[in-house]
């Protein structure tokens, strides 16, 4: 007996020694039957891996009851118990990119579903997809992956040129909740003021996050505010980070605009670690520098030098003959010549962008079913965007001591974004239990340089500062979940029923920190009897008075029930109670459901309610700002809902305010229906209609003027011209039809083709005007000053309703060859709209925007089993959104002194033919070109 136990002891001693001699070899082929070279083969949960070689062979020593993990860029990745087997031989199948993915977003149950089986449509892009064309940030690459996306670079827009304004399904940025490895993120501190789409809300910079950390984006298109709250209207963004350990990988990214400017270099890097088979470290870094591009056209102002009101011919007697301008245009135009000054005055485009960022997902198991995880990364990106050029004939806004031939100003931007997530999960009684915390700060800090303050005093010996500190914004946001799922089988007449619950304590915080004295401040300095502007021209610092600390809580509980009623019957219910410390509470509620009615064929659709809070931005926002209406600058204030100004509570009882309510939450109404098919095995459809209504939809108002009476009563002595502020102004509907059609074929031993036609229309319109106020709603005053077309004008309604494309169309297909490979892609951004505030002038200025195609080509070539090339082109043919019109008047060889006839700059929107495309589509930087290396490499 003692002999036999020491045999046993000798046994469970040596035998995982024995194993790790075991030589495990094969070969990995493709779906075709052709060699796949660079296949990772690694150990599961440990760093021992290989990849195979040009013939698709690999050779690994592994223990005998190893599993092992086959994976490759735009392949499944495969797991394989060895069991003892010396020869393994792998056939890799393409990953799919739409359809086919198991997905966790958009159900709590324990166990994931293709997304043709889920009751609500999602999209997958894959890791192979972010990275087979030219864009380097997550935004631009759903934008051309994801038909009901959409995301556009912003040009002269303050902030709003370093952070990309997204949105799905045509609504606004803050009606998309994002969420990273299923768990809520953060949103901007940045508040969107300016005459962009998205104008009013608060999204979350996306961009923040490196491609190579990412390992696929979940786009649910379906209204989820009962799973997981607030801003979930439109739908939610998930975006999960890598989590294997397949070694390292690197890419270096260098490309170019056809126009030669605008230059990118990217490198970033992942490394996955295993962890003895108990867990994973993945680490992601990221350097992305992108140079600026512009799109300006020579300024038509007439005089640069000698003119007035923005390069017009100055008033009096000095320029009313047609004679006397030519004699004056004659003079400016030499002094233009002597100072080598460039009508090209402006830059027009992408600013200028450094981005430094890094990102871990980890988890470790503890013992038993316990295990812990954490995520999260740390950002760095510095910004340098142009706001309008200051001429040097405009005298109240220079220095021409220090800039005697004007000047164009920046805007400098500081965003640091941090974020973290650490939890346990454990199996308790039964149920897969999940404690989180999710903390997330974003930080943006605003310098202003090429600049002066006009009002401080000027003269000989004196020099004023050309560079100012404007303040910061901070948004920080801390979420603890915890969450209990469990699925159980045969419970009566139900084949299954997965139940989920838990609940949610959330923190807010805003601030915004005032800039330094000069930035802000009025100096005093008068030209004759007229002020000078204050501050820092472009972007005038925050002032003290604009400083804010401002926190709420939030407590939710939530509860999920998911059953396969029977075998071809999926339904889903949903309830969500919600309490605001600042703003009271909100039930929301949805139905879902599934039926299989033909083998491959069936309908799915939804029911249910949502809200979307207003954002601590949205509620205690305010500055004043430099904007330029019709090309002429206007100091405007932005003040937050619950200033007297706008709630009318002066202490003053003479003293009148807007008398607008306090905001409150949005509340929506979603429905769904679609149908999804599975045809012969390679061919998957899916076609979901939707409608989405909502409620006291909070708006930036348009800008209220002090040509109104009432405004000006109410502005009383402040030194600006204009103000807006933020209200529950309108009820929306949005209706649309989402189409996703993928396909996969062999076509010969060595040759695969795949394709996707995948498309999204959408339509919103404004069913109701809501108004609070009997200031606004009783305003008798004529004409487009009127209070009650103020507080949301036509260009507003239009920009809302049409300034994004509302339709896309996405044709894209891969095609692979032995080491070879070619992607390409057509994506159809629809027509936009832009219409002025003023209907008098919609002859002039109104413009449709005519759709346009973008073609993406990538060649790629596997040279080495580690080792990738490939190069490319977005835009290939140099496609340009649509100009602006250019009104005849607006000519700078205009000589005419008849009022009808003579110089203007404001009758059409170019703003002296500066400006001259629209944003709203797809940019307007024309072609680029591009080379990537990728580098993959198993760890040792």
């Amino acid at each position: 007996m003692k002999k036999l136990l020491l045999f046993l002891l000798f046994v469970l001693v040596l035998a995982p020694a024995w194993a790790q001699n075991i030589a495990v070899t094969g070969r990995v082929l493709g779906g075709n039957g052709s060699a796949q070279p660079g296949v990772t083969v690694l150990q599961k949960g440990t760093t021992n891996g290989t990849s195979t070689d040009n013939d698709g062979s690999y050779r690994i020593q592994v223990p005998s009851d190893a599993v092992l993990v086959f994976s490759a860029i735009g392949s499944a990745t495969q797991q394989i118990n060895v069991n003892g087997r010396t020869s393994i031989d792998v056939r890799m199948q393409d990953a799919t990119t739409d359809l086919n993915e198991v997905v966790v977003t958009g159900s709590r149950a324990t166990e994931g579903r293709s997304n043709i089986l889920t009751t609500a449509p999602v999209d997958v892009i894959s890791a192979r997809e972010i990275k087979a064309f030219a864009q380097t940030e997550i935004s631009q690459v759903l934008t051309y992956a994801a038909p009901s996306f959409q995301s556009s670079r912003q040009a002269i827009s303050d902030g709003t040129d370093h952070v990309d304004p997204a949105s799905l399904r045509g609504l606004g940025p803050d009606q998309v909740l994002v969420l990273v490895n299923g768990k809520r993120r953060h949103t901007s501190a940045l508040v969107n003021i300016n005459g962009t789409v998205g104008r009013g809300s608060v999204g979350t910079d996306l961009n923040v996050i490196p491609l190579a950390s990412i390992k696929r984006v979940e786009v649910l298109r379906e209204g989820a505010a009962a799973q997981y709250g607030s801003d979930a209207i439109a739908g939610v963004i998930n975006i999960q980070l890598k989590d294997d350990t397949t070694g390292v990988s690197a890419s270096a990214t260098g490309g170019q605009h056809y126009e030669g400017d605008g230059d990118v270099f990217q490198a970033d890097a992942n490394v996955g670690i295993g962890l003895g088979g108990r867990g994973f470290v993945d680490v992601s870094g990221q350097f992305l520098n992108r140079g600026y591009t512009n799109r300006t056209f020579e300024d038509t102002a007439p005089l640069m030098y000698l003119g007035g009101n923005g390069g017009n011919y100055p008033g009096g007697t000095a320029a009313d003959t047609e004679q006397e301008r030519r004699d004056l245009k004659a003079q400016d135009d030499a002094i233009v010549a002597e100072r080598g000054f460039n009508r090209k005055n402006m830059r027009v485009g992408n600013s200028e962008a450094r981005n430094y960022g890094g990102f871990v997902n980890a988890a470790y198991r503890l013992g038993g079913t316990l295990e812990a995880y954490v995520a999260g990364g740390v950002t760095h990106r510095t910004g340098k965007a142009a706001g309008f050029y200051r001429l040097p004939n405009q005298l109240t806004q220079s220095d021409l001591t220090i800039f005697p031939d004007g000047f164009l100003p920046f805007i400098n931007t500081t965003i640091n974004d941090q974020s973290a997530i650490v939890g346990l999960r454990a199996t308790i009684g039964g149920f897969a239990a999940d404690l989180s915390n999710t903390y997330g700060r974003n930080e943006l800090r605003f310098d202003i340089s090429n600049t002066v303050n006009a009002s401080l005093p000027q003269g000989p010996g004196i020099r004023n500062q050309t560079e100012f500190y404007a303040g910061k914004l901070n948004f920080s946001q801390n979420t603890t979940n915890l969450g209990f799922s469990r699925k159980f089988n045969g419970i009566g007449p139900l084949a299954t029923l997965n139940v989920a619950f838990g609940g949610e304590f959330r923190v807010d915080q805003f601030e915004i920190n005032a800039g330094e004295l000069n930035s802000y401040t009025n100096g005093g300095r008068l030209i004759g009897t007229t002020p000078t502007a204050s501050g820092s021209q472009v972007f005038p610092g925050y002032q003290p008075t604009d400083e804010v600390d401002k926190s709420r809580n939030n407590v939710a509980g939530y509860v999920d029930l998911e059953s396969d009623i029977t075998e071809d019957l999926l339904v889903r219910l949903a309830g969500r109670a919600e309490n605001y410390s600042d703003f009271g509470s909100n039930v929301s509620g949805q139905i879902a459901a599934r039926y299989s009615f033909l083998e491959g064929l069936a309908l799915r659709g939804s029911f249910g309610n949502g809200f979307r809070a207003p954002s601590l931005q949205q509620r205690y926002f305010t500055n004043t700002s430099t904007q330029f209406v019709s090309g002429l600058p206007n100091q405007v204030l932005t003040v937050n809902n619950d200033n007297p100004i706008v709630r009318n509570s002066f202490d003053d009882p003479t003293q009148k305010g807007f008398g607008v309510e306090a905001l409150k939450q949005e509340k929506s109404v979603n429905y769904s229906l679609g149908v999804t098919a599975r045809v012969a095995q390679t061919i998957t459809l899916t076609v979901d209609a939707y409608q989405i209504d909502i409620d006291d939809r909070i708006v930036l108002s348009s800008q209220f003027v002090r040509a109104n009476p009432t405004v000006n009563t109410i502005l009383g002595t402040q030194p600006v011209s204009r103000v807006q502020f933020f209200a529950n102004a309108i009820d929306t509907r949005t209706r649309g039809i989402d189409i996703v059609a993928n396909e996969r074929l062999t076509l010969g031993e060595k040759s695969r083709l795949g394709i996707t036609i995948a498309a999204n229309f959408t339509e919103t319109k404004v069913r109701g005007f809501n108004s609070s106020s009997s200031t606004i709603n009783n305003d008798q005053t004529a004409g487009t000053t009127n209070l009650q077309n103020t507080l949301f004008d036509r260009q507003q309604r239009t920009r809302l309703e049409s300034g994004q494309p509302q339709s896309k169309i996405n044709l894209s297909a891969n095609y692979g060859y032995g080491i070879f490979g070619i992607e390409a892609r057509v994506v159809r951004f629809g027509e936009i709209k832009f219409a002025d505030a003023d209907p008098a002038r919609a002859e002039l200025v109104d413009q449709t925007f005519s759709a346009k195609w973008i073609t993406d080509l990538t060649l790629t070539a596997q040279v080495l089993p580690q080792v990738g090339i490939s190069l490319g082109a977005n835009n290939l043919f140099d496609v340009y959104p649509d100009k602006f019109r250019l009104h005849p008047r607006n000519n700078p060889n205009n000589f005419s002194v008849d009022p009808t006839t003579s110089f203007s700059s404001g009758l059409d929107n170019t703003n002296r033919n500066r400006f001259v495309y629209n944003a709203g589509q797809f940019g307007f930087n024309g072609g680029y070109y591009f080379v990537r290396l990728n580098v993959t490499l198993p760890t040792k």
